[in-house]
C-alpha cells in the first residue's frame, strides 16, 4: 500500500476576532435580556477571542460552503491546482442545508472539474472522519491526492433568533460548573472557521509534510446515552424522537432545532472514556508518551484541561504540559475544524522538526467517540 502525508493546510477565520465583550453584539440578546451566565462561563472556558461569520449587526457574512471553500482555494499555487484534485472530502455539524451534502455544496462553491466527494456526519469527529476516508483513498491506490476540510458556522445557529431562555440559576451553576454545559454555554463557546489539507501520496519536495501513521476512531455509543444532538427531543429514558415524526407545534414546543447538550452526561463520561479509549489505541500500536513530541488534544473548554490531563495519568499516560499544544482561548471551539486549526498552526509555524511525531485526540460527545491520529515529521 501506498503512504498518506498532509502536504499543506490551510485555514480561512471569518471577519476580526470577536473579544468576549463583544459576544452579544453579534449573537444578540436573548428575550432582549443579557445573560447572567456568560461571565462565569467565560472564566471556566477562557477563551479570548473567536471568529463569526457574521456582521457587527448578526447577519451571515459567509455560508459554510463558502468559507469552507475558501480555506481549500488558498491550498493552491501554480505548482499544485485544484484542476488537479481527485477526492474532495468534508466535515461539519452545521450543514448550511439538510440536503444536499456538504461537501457537494462545497464543490458547487469551488466550480473547477467534476471529481469524487463525500460528505461525513457527526460533530467534532467529522473533520477527523473526512481525513480517514481520503486516507483509505489514497492507501488503496483509488487516487493520489484528496482535499480535506472541516468547518462550522455555528455562530449563526448560536444567535439569539434561533434560542429559547435557558439556565438561570448563579448558584447551580457555581456548585457545579458542568451545569452551565446546557444550550447557554455552547454560545459561548462555539465558533466559526473553515481548514483545509492537501493530502498527497508522496511528500513534497521543498519543506515539511506531516506523514500520516495512522488513524484510529472509536464509538462508545453502544453504552451511553445522548449526550449533543439536534433534531429531536430526548425523554427522560434517554430515547430521542426525531423531528421528522413530530408536528410543526411539538418543534416549536421542544425547540427541536437548537443544539442541546446533557452537562450530566458529559460529566461523567467525556474524560472517563476518553482516557480509557487512549489507552487502548496506545496500547495496540505499542506506543508511550516517550514516543511523541507533541500532543494536540481537542477539548471543548479549558476547564478540561487539568481533568483530561490527570485521566489520562491515572490510566498512566503522563503527558508532560511542555507536550501540549492548544489555541482554543485565541480561536474558539469551532467543532469539526478545531483539530485541523491546531494542526494547521503548529504546521505552518517554525517549531517542527524532521522527525518530530505528534499525537493527536479528537472526542466528541454527542454520543461519545474518540479519534486518534499519529503523525511524523518528514
Amino acid at each position: 500500500m501506498k503512504d498518506v502525508y498532509l502536504n499543506r493546510i490551510t485555514k480561512f477565520l471569518p471577519n476580526e476576532p470577536v473579544t468576549n465583550d463583544e459576544i452579544e453584539n453579534r449573537l444578540g440578546l436573548i428575550n432582549g435580556n443579557e445573560s447572567i451566565n456568560r461571565g462565569l462561563i467565560l472564566r471556566s472556558n477562557r477563551i479570548k477571542t473567536r471568529y463569526y461569520a457574521l456582521d457587527k449587526d448578526g447577519n451571515p457574512t459567509h455560508t459554510n460552503a463558502e468559507l469552507t471553500a475558501i480555506a481549500i482555494r488558498k491550498l493552491f499555487d501554480d505548482k499544485i491546482k485544484l484542476e488537479d484534485i481527485e477526492l474532495l472530502t468534508a466535515g461539519t455539524s452545521s450543514p448550511d442545508v439538510i440536503q444536499p451534502s456538504h461537501a457537494s455544496m462545497i464543490h458547487g462553491e469551488l466550480g473547477s472539474h467534476p471529481m469524487e466527494v463525500m460528505s461525513a456526519a457527526g460533530t467534532c469527529n467529522s473533520g477527523v472522519l473526512s481525513l480517514r476516508y481520503a486516507q483509505l483513498a489514497i492507501l488503496s491506490g483509488q487516487v493520489k491526492n484528496a482535499v480535506c476540510a472541516g468547518s462550522e458556522t455555528l455562530g449563526s445557529w448560536m444567535h439569539a433568533r434561533n434560542f429559547e431562555i435557558e439556565i438561570d440559576n448563579r448558584k447551580e451553576i457555581e456548585e457545579n460548573p458542568y451545569i452551565a454545559f446546557e444550550k447557554d454555554f455552547l454560545r459561548w463557546m462555539l465558533s466559526d472557521g473553515a481548514a483545509a489539507i492537501l493530502v498527497q501520496d508522496k511528500p513534497l519536495e521543498d519543506g515539511i509534510s506531516l506523514k500520516l501513521e495512522w488513524i484510529e476512531t472509536k464509538s462508545f455509543a453502544n453504552e451511553t446515552e445522548t449526550c449533543m444532538y439536534a433534531g429531536g427531543e430526548k425523554d427522560q429514558s434517554g430515547k430521542i424522537t426525531g423531528w421528522k415524526v413530530m408536528t410543526e407545534d411539538e418543534r416549536d414546543l421542544h425547540s427541536v432545532f437548537s443544539l442541546k447538550q446533557n452537562a450530566r452526561l458529559l460529566q461523567e463520561n467525556v474524560v472517563r472514556i476518553g482516557a480509557g479509549s487512549m489507552k487502548m489505541v496506545m496500547d495496540k500500536h505499542r506506543i508511550t508518551v516517550d514516543d511523541f513530541d507533541y500532543f494536540l488534544p481537542h477539548i471543548s473548554s479549558m476547564f478540561f484541561k487539568n481533568p483530561v490531563y490527570n485521566g489520562l495519568k491515572e490510566v498512566g499516560i503522563d503527558i508532560p504540559h511542555e507536550k501540549w499544544f492548544l489555541n482554543l482561548t485565541e480561536v474558539g471551539n469551532v467543532g469539526a475544524a478545531s483539530a485541523f486549526l491546531m494542526l494547521e498552526e503548529i504546521f505552518n509555524s517554525d517549531v517542527l522538526r524532521k522527525g518530530d511525531r505528534i499525537m493527536m485526540m479528537v472526542p466528541e460527545s454527542a454520543r461519545f467517540s474518540y479519534a486518534y491520529l499519529f503523525l511524523t515529521v518528514v
